[in-house]
C-alpha cells in the first residue's frame, strides 16, 4: 500500500476486437489492467484498496501510449512492453512480478519454477497469492504461469482470457 499523497488515476475502456478491458494509469505509469469484459467495479474496488481517496478520471488521451502497446501485443506485433508502470507491492510480490516479466514470450513456467527463480522454493503457495495480486494483467505476464503438470490454473482475468493470451503467444 502506498503511503503518499493521492494520485489521480486516469482510466479508459480499452476496446480491441471483442476485448473490453478497463485500464488505468497515474502520472508515473500504468497501474491497472482489468479482466476481459470485466466490470468497472473491478477498477474502482482495486483503486479504493490500493490508492484510497484517489480520484478516478476518464481520460483516453492520457492512456494512448498504453493502449498502443496493448494493441500491438494483441495484434501479435509486440512481445514485451516498454511503457512505464506504477505498481506497488511487498518486496516478495515485486520479486514475483519481476520473475514473471522474465518468462519469455510464448513460454510458460510453473509456480514452483517461479518460487525457485526468486530463491524461495518452499513458497509456492505464496507465489500463487502474489501472482493473483498482479494489478497489470497482460503487461506483467502472469498468464504464462501454469500448474506443474501444465494445466491452466487460476487467473484474475478468468481462464478464458488466460487461454486466449497463451494461444496468441503460441501463434506469434
Amino acid at each position: 500500500m502506498k503511503s503518499q499523497t493521492k494520485s489521480i488515476i486516469y482510466w479508459s475502456l480499452f476496446d480491441y476486437s471483442n476485448w473490453k478491458i478497463y485500464i488505468a494509469a497515474t502520472s508515473k505509469g500504468l497501474c491497472f489492467v482489468g479482466s476481459q469484459n470485466g466490470p468497472f467495479d473491478e477498477l474502482t474496488a482495486w483503486a479504493e484498496k490500493h490508492l484510497p481517496g484517489s480520484p478516478l478520471i476518464e481520460d483516453q488521451e492520457k492512456l494512448i501510449a498504453y493502449e498502443k502497446e496493448l494493441t500491438e501485443y494483441l495484434d501479435g506485433k509486440r512481445k514485451s512492453f516498454t511503457i512505464p508502470f506504477d505498481y506497488n507491492g511487498t518486496v516478495f510480490q515485486l520479486a514475483v512480478w519481476k520473475a514473471l516479466c522474465e518468462i519469455p514470450f510464448g513460454e510458460t513456467r510453473s509456480y514452483s519454477e517461479i518460487a525457485n527463480a526468486i530463491n524461495k522454493p518452499a513458497a509456492v503457495r505464496a507465489v500463487g497469492a502474489a501472482i493473483g495480486k498482479n494489478p497489470v494483467l497482460i503487461t506483467v505476464p502472469c498468464h504464462r504461469v501454469v500448474g506443474k503438470n501444465g494445466a491452466l490454473t487460476g487467473y484474475r482475468g478468468g481462464l478464458e482470457m488466460k487461454t486466449r493470451l497463451l494461444e496468441l503467444e503460441r501463434q506469434g
